[in-house]
């Protein structure tokens, strides 16, 4: 399987996020979250929600700035950027601070249940749909829908309570526009019975 970024990229990403974890308590999302999940693509760069105590601990370690646009935190570490959200301040389409109600537990780190990581996911795509790190992030979504037996019912539950029913019709749509991905190893036919699965069950909600 083909990775979506340099393998070295990846591999000194993967080594800060095994560093830091060590080190500060948070909940990881973006793409390593996903790959966590499915163990298909590796990301470059580290998503990941803490609080406020923690964001401390960050300021005294690391060159932390502010992006007062974008609602984060950033730190760079040559090419890999480490984003940093917080509750009750940063905008991630899903309140930061409720994330932490909907979370797991994976090889010593913590990541958001698999539903509300594909929410995240939507929210990323929706952002920046016409990128390069659009394009990973819908990747991202199918790798998920792929490779794991997800809980369509709690899905279609968390964007109603979160005002984003919208989403399960974006998903849908993502699916049907989706063709066939080298990275993850889905040739047409393949996708095409995945697609046929994957539709028949969120036409069921």
């Amino acid at each position: 399987m083909k990775d979506y970024y340099h393998n070295l990229i990846t591999e000194k990403s993967f080594k800060i996020l095994q560093e830091i974890k060590r080190e500060f308590d948070f909940i990881l999302i973006g793409g390593w979250a996903v790959w966590l999940y499915t163990k298909a693509l590796k990301s470059k760069d580290i998503d990941l929600i803490c609080e406020y105590n923690v964001l401390e601990k960050f300021k005294e370690k690391f060159n932390l700035t502010k992006n007062e646009r974008l609602k984060k935190y950033e730190i760079k570490i040559e090419e890999i950027d480490i984003d940093i959200y917080l509750p009750f301040y940063s905008e991630l389409g899903l309140p930061v601070e409720d994330i932490k109600k909907y979370t797991f537990s994976l090889e010593g780190l913590v990541a958001p249940k698999p539903e509300i990581l594909l929410i995240l996911k939507q929210v990323a795509f929706e952002q920046r749909k016409n990128s390069i790190k659009g394009e990973k992030d819908k990747i991202d979504i199918i790798s998920l829908l792929s490779n794991l037996d997800l809980d369509f019912a709690f899905y279609k539950k968390m964007l109603k309570k979160y005002g984003q029913k919208n989403f399960q019709k974006g998903l849908v749509d993502l699916i049907r526009e989706f063709t066939e991905n080298k990275e993850l190893g889905i040739n047409k036919h393949k996708y095409s019975k995945f697609k046929k699965r994957i539709l028949e069950k969120l036409s069921e909600l």
